[in-house]
């Protein structure tokens, strides 16, 4: 039997075991928390410049509901039939998203700012017949839909749901100002005409839900691709419903139902943001603060001044982004209690920067699109360890274990493998793949981690991150931790690059500040603490780091640069990542 150290450390206020909740769907879900908070504001969107604009949960579940009706009996969907939704943040991402789960539909998010290969290649794959998109990007479409089975599509106004006047006044900027709304050349419906249609439609079948259950597909999420061509990670309706719940029970008494105000700057279609701030706090009764771009950093300093915010969550770069604005640091938010990382490492120099800051708790946890997403998380009230990536949530196991598959002693890397009601039934349309993510039962997440002897997971990194130098392993999350807590250093990446003579050789990628280090600095600073072998050989400053939508740095694309351009200046480096 797998040893599970970790059940000694939960707080009072958490249950061993996933307490059942009395809804096995999203739809229950999303109904069961309208029941309790119809009339309290449930999503905000603030724009950079503070306008905005509100919904309550009673005109979410409503406006959902039109928009289920319309996707059944307007455009004549069935259940399980994929819908491609393609938008930022906004007001209209709940209404679009809940109506999709309440049609019995599959959601299929997507990022709005792929490019036409990135979005053919995920419409073709998921058999979307539906696209719901924001307009700003449909000039995108007549190079795209020719390649795909979308047949029907619906635009999106970033100010949908906004006062009139203010609506009005963010449209003229963007026609006049900004000339960011292309004129859309293919069949399309309005979302606010689709709604029309759904509202007289209304009423005609009140069984789209008949045969959804806990094992039904609810979401294809496709990773990030940053290992290679994007895959659809198959969530059921209860993966998310699961993972809401242990988020929740996790957070425990720290979660106030219907007091809380959760900033989401993370985009909402990315498993993180969709599962904790748009399911989870929706559940709770919470207010929630959509941010359509959280860069520049700036875009979010209206949404902290006009709003209580209580709760955030975010990745090492943004909450790093955040603590080097003038403005937060003069200003913290006075009513935080408490943040939220995932996604990628948090360096440590920035939870305790982070901390003294705000005066709040800043904890990490882990996961992926594949166990959608937590599999771990630190506990708050004090129980956490700072470094680690927690403790799994209630009913998971997880262990790391070394090539052979067995369990590696405690304090010694391995892969870590996981079990847990969260964790997808594979990949859409790819048995190999699946039969590949599995090990004997075990989801294989190709991180390496170690655990203590408390049952507390550090995630070392990813396994084919790894550098090798001269046989030995170096892993960049711990070499990027040291030269992060230098002086001048605002974001850093490391990288293994060919090597005639140890094989590989490690690279840092730095994006300075001001007074920043100079490469000499910088490779002492990592000879006062690290092995000789993990010192990076080199080091390049550059302008920008190449990031995913949700700011996790991609190694992979800074491999491609440093193999491509390792004859070229700083200075070229530095345009080319710009």
């Amino acid at each position: 039997m797998t040893q599970r150290p970790w059940l000694d450390h939960y707080p009072t206020d958490v249950p061993h075991e996933l307490v059942p909740p009395p809804f096995e769907t999203l739809p229950g879900l999303i109904s069961t928390a309208v029941a309790e908070y119809a009339d309290t504001t449930a999503f905000t969107q603030c724009m950079p410049n503070g306008m905005n604009g509100s919904l309550t949960y009673r005109e979410v579940d409503e406006l959902s509901d039109a928009f289920a009706a319309y996707l059944r009996e307007e455009v004549g969907l069935r259940a399980g039939d994929r819908v491609a939704v393609q938008m930022p943040n906004c007001l209209s991402y709940p209404v679009v998203a809940f109506g999709v789960l309440k049609a019995g539909c599959v959601l299929v998010n997507t990022n709005p700012l792929y490019t036409p290969s990135e979005m053919t290649h995920q419409f073709s794959d998921s058999g979307a017949t539906v696209l719901v998109i924001i307009d700003m990007f449909a000039d995108r479409l007549p190079e795209v839909l020719p390649a795909t089975s979308i047949e029907t599509v619906v635009t999106v106004r970033i100010t949908e749901f906004f006062p009139p006047v203010v609506a009005g006044v963010i449209r003229m900027v963007q026609k006049v100002w900004n000339r960011s709304l292309p004129t859309i050349t293919v069949p399309h419906t309005a979302l606010q005409a689709a709604l029309v249609r759904g509202r007289q439609s209304l009423g005609k079948s009140d069984s789209y839900l008949d045969g959804i259950g806990a094992d039904t597909l609810a979401a294809l999420q496709y990773t990030g691709g940053t290992t290679g061509v994007a895959k659809g990670a198959m969530l059921t309706h209860g993966n998310l419903v699961s993972n809401t719940m242990q988020m929740m029970q996790m957070l425990g008494t720290h979660i106030r139902p219907g007091k809380e105000v959760v900033l989401t700057a993370l985009p909402v279609y990315h498993i993180f943001a969709f599962t904790v701030n748009l399911v989870g706090f929706f559940h709770k009764g919470a207010r929630n603060i959509l941010v359509p771009s959280p860069r520049p950093p700036s875009n979010l300093k209206r949404a902290f001044e006009n709003y209580q915010i209580t709760w955030t969550t975010g990745v090492n770069t943004l909450f790093n982004a955040l603590l080097n604005e003038r403005w937060f640091v003069e200003s913290p938010p006075k009513h935080l209690v408490a943040s939220a990382a995932g996604g990628m490492a948090l360096h440590e120099s920035v939870a305790q920067e982070w901390r003294r800051v705000t005066g709040t708790p800043i904890v990490e946890g882990y996961g992926l699109t594949e166990t959608a997403p937590c599999l771990t998380f630190n506990p708050l009230g004090g129980a956490g360890k700072d470094g680690t990536i927690g403790i799994p949530v209630p009913s998971t196991v997880v262990r790391c274990i070394d090539e052979n598959g067995a369990d590696v002693p405690a304090g010694e890397p391995g892969e870590l493998v996981a079990k847990g009601p969260q964790i997808t039934p594979g990949y859409w349309q790819r048995p190999a793949d699946t039969e590949g993510a599995m090990i004997d039962g075990w989801f294989r997440t190709g991180d390496i981690a170690q655990m203590d002897a408390d049952g507390y997971f550090t995630i070392v990194d990813r396994k084919k991150d790894m550098i090798i130098v001269s046989g030995f392993n170096v892993y960049p999350n711990e070499v990027e931790e040291r030269i992060a807590s230098m002086t001048g250093v605002l974001e850093v990446g490391v990288i293994g690059l060919p090597d005639a003579k140890t094989g590989e050789a490690v690279r840092a990628y730095i994006v300075p500040t001001q007074n920043p280090p100079t490469e000499e600095q910088v490779i002492a600073h990592c000879r006062e603490t690290l092995a000789a072998y993990k010192v990076p050989k080199s080091v390049r400053f550059v302008d920008e780091l190449p990031k995913s939508p949700i700011g996790k740095i991609l190694r992979r694309e800074l491999r491609a640069i440093g193999v491509t351009s390792s004859t070229a200046s700083i200075e070229t480096q530095g345009r080319e990542l710009s």
